[in-house]
Parts: structure tokens; sequence; C-alpha cells
């Protein structure tokens, strides 16, 4: 069997911690979209590793972590966290490029990408077209994707399409950068040169992922996929236009790694025991204005600023009509809970179950986002839970009663079960309730 992880919210639910643990039973760990814009924070032996491209089971040895066509790749970062990686001693056996691959299909993010998303940001300065983008040049990277405009991985072995490629590429850019943006036009032959170095320190790290994967399921080898951010970020079916720019839901698997509809796979969504969000649009649970302490020491205790922009993350009680629409788009199986040794302590706890709006209540998501900004939540308040020793938490009947009425609420609204608690940030601080691996 297979599994499949999914961000069940805004992103940042702890999906760095689920897939290294997951890892240990799989052979293969895929990102199959996204860019560097997310951070999967891990905590192994005390020691914190980020990691933004490179798959999260890399900290496992013994393992292939693949890099697929869904992606949209800066090299850049990728050989920063190589680097990162080897002087933490993660290569001691083995040379990188035995344990990372990356598909010759994947997109390139270019400095010109950056530069775009950042003057685009800076435009729209505080009004409405402001995202919130973490400038990364990961949005202008899928829009040359799909205008045909974009540069492969592979390009980047083959010196004259290269030119060809970028010479195209550049046309349109310099027009923008020097009309519209007024400011300096990319220099061609210093890009082209920089890309021809990148390209052959890339070369023994590139590969047809796409045939990788499809002998691994052939032989039945064991595959966890990972993706970036979360549902509500999904370009067709988050909270559009506050999103990213690729499908971030468990379809992107198959489009983003190339595989077929016979994939055996379990789907869990990750989400944290309440609800964070990054950047601008709506939020219906945010608690920011209301319980301004409360979320600042939500934030405090559970270090909730961004992996990679640092960015203070928007504080809120867990929304299950979010995450039921997560579990329908997504198809999930079970969920994961994270971060619920951050409320230890509360004298109680919200949940939202229902969304009011013009005198009616109603409990699914908006597909208008002017409607979704004026839902006001409807919260059950359920007893929170006492402090707890972490070393003498087992098993789910050790958890203090409080605590199992919440997961089971939870569990009872959505029609799925937790297989998965974190009571804290390190990798032997989790429970793992049910094996996704086993069918």
């Amino acid at each position: 069997m297979n599994v499949i992880v999914i961000g069940a919210q805004w992103g940042d639910e702890g999906k760095g911690k689920v897939v290294d643990i997951f890892s240990a039973k799989a052979e293969y760990i895929v990102r199959y979209q996204g860019g560097n814009n997310a951070g999967h924070t891990l905590v192994v032996n005390g020691k914190k590793t980020v990691l933004h491209l490179i798959p999260s089971g890399i900290l496992h040895a013994g393992k292939i972590c693949l890099i697929a066509n869904g992606v949209v790749f800066d090299p850049n970062i990728f050989f920063e966290e190589v680097q990162s990686l080897a002087e933490s001693g993660v290569f001691k056996q083995v040379l990188p490029y035995e344990m990372i691959r990356v598909s010759e299909r994947a997109h390139v993010i270019l400095p010109y990408h950056r530069t775009l998303d950042r003057l685009r940001e800076e435009y729209a300065g505080n009004g409405k077209g402001k995202i919130g983008t973490t400038m990364r040049g990961i949005g202008p990277a899928y829009e040359d994707k799909v205008a045909r405009r974009g540069i492969q991985v592979i390009d980047l072995l083959r010196p004259q399409l290269l030119k060809t490629k970028l010479q195209l590429a550049l046309e349109e850019k310099n027009i923008l950068f020097k009309h519209l943006f007024n400011t300096q036009e990319v220099e061609f032959n210093k890009l082209y040169e920089e890309c021809l170095k990148l390209g052959e320190k890339l070369k023994p790290y590139v590969a047809n992922v796409r045939v990788i994967l499809s002998e691994a399921v052939r032989d039945n080898r064991p595959i966890l996929f990972e993706g970036a951010q979360g549902t509500l970020l999904d370009v067709d079916h988050g909270t559009y236009p506050y999103v990213t720019s690729s499908n971030t839901v468990t379809g992107g698997v198959l489009t983003g790694s190339g595989l077929g509809l016979n994939l055996k796979a379990k789907v869990i969504g990750i989400t944290k025991a309440y609800t964070t969000r990054v950047g601008t649009g709506p939020f219906p649970t945010e608690i920011e204005h209301t319980e301004k302490e409360l979320a600042n020491e939500i934030r405090k205790i559970g270090a909730e600023f961004g992996a990679t922009t640092g960015r203070p993350r928007r504080i809120g009680w867990l929304d299950l009509i979010a995450l039921k629409y997560a579990v329908e788009v997504n198809g999930l199986h079970g969920l994961a809970l994270m971060k619920a040794d951050v409320l230890q302590g509360f004298d109680h706890v919200k949940i939202c179950t229902g969304y009011r709006y013009a005198s009616s209540t109603f409990y699914d998501l908006p597909s208008s986002i002017e409607d979704l900004e004026k839902v006001e939540p409807s919260y059950e308040i359920l007893s929170g839970w006492p402090r707890y020793e972490k070393n003498n938490m087992k098993s789910f009947s050790d958890l203090p009663q409080e605590m199992q009425t919440f997961v089971r609420t939870i569990e009872d609204y959505l029609g799925i079960p937790v297989v998965l608690l974190s009571i804290g940030p390190g990798r032997e601080e989790t429970l793992l309730l049910q094996d996704p691996f086993q069918s």
C-alpha cells in the first residue's frame, strides 16, 4: 500500500513530521507539486531541520527521494539544501545523487520569476490585488509552464535548446520589467551562462522520475507522496484568488508524478488542533481581533512563524466545516492531528461546526470568496485538557479524558479516524494509532 500525505488546511499543518515518521515504512518519498515557497520542519533528537524542496524522508537512510514533474524547481535552493544536509552528516555512506532524483520534466524557477513575483506584490501595495506571496517566483514559474514559455530541467542540459527557449522567455519578461515596472532588464548572456553551470552541476541528479515510480508501483514497493501547502490553497479548490499556483489536493499526485488511476493508496490529511493561515485571504475562525491575547499565546507556544518567510501565522480555532470540505475533495481515509500539545492547560477549546450568514446556518465551504469573508463561525465549546507528562503518554487511553473527547468529536463529525496524534514536536512524541501502509 502507498500513502499520500495532504495538508487539510491552509498549509503549515506539520506535514514534515508526518512524512518523516511515515518514511520509515516507505522506499520512495515523492514531492509532487509546489516549490520552495513551503517549508517542512522536522525535529529529530532535539535537532531542527527545515526543508523546502527535498522530501522530508531524506533523514532516513536507504530511501530514494524524488522531486517529480509537478514541482517548480529552484536549483540554487536545492543545492543549498544538499549542502546543509551534507554538513549534517546525512550523506556519510552515499553520494547525494544516490538518494535524490530530480525529474527532467520539472520546470525551473529562474531569477526573473522571483523578480516578477516581488514587483507584482510591490505594485499591488496594500490593495486588494496583494496576495501575500512568498515572492519565491512560484506563481510566475507556473505561469510560464502553462503559457508554454517554461524552462524544464532537461533544457539545462541542452545548450542550444536552452538558448532558444531562454531568448523567447526574456523577450516578454524584459518588456514587463522595462515598460510596466520601470526596472532593469535581464541580461541574456549572464543568465544563460549561469543556467549552463547549474545544468552541469545538476546532471547527476536528473532522471525520468515517472519511469522510476512506474517500476516501483509494478514491483509493489511502498511509496509515500508529500505535497506542499494545503487543500484550501489549491488553485482550483482553494479560497481563490488567495491560493498557491498548483493543485495541492490528491488529484495533483497523479498529474504531478505521471502515475495513473491504478495507483493504490491511502490518503491521510494533516490538520492542527487549531487553524492557522499565512498571508491574506478569508479566515472564518480567526481570533486575532476577538481573542488577541489567546492568539498570541497559541502563536508563541506553537512557534507559529513561517518556515520559509518567518512571518507570524494568523491564529484561529479548529474549523470542521473546512476540514469536512478537505475530506471530500481529497477522499481522505484518515487524519493526522498535529500540535494537540499546544492547547494543553486551556480552560476550554472551540471547534467550528457551522457557518452563520444572513440569518441562516450552513455546513459547506462557500465557493464565493465574498461570501466566505462574511460568514460567522458557529462553535461547539469543549472542556480543555490538563497539562500532561509526554513521556507517560504511550497510547490513546493514556491521554486526558478531555483530550480523548476532543479527538472523538472530530472523528464523529468528519466520519474518518485520527490515525496519528502528535503530542509534542519531536519524532518520538507521536502516537501512531493506525498504520496507513497496512491495506
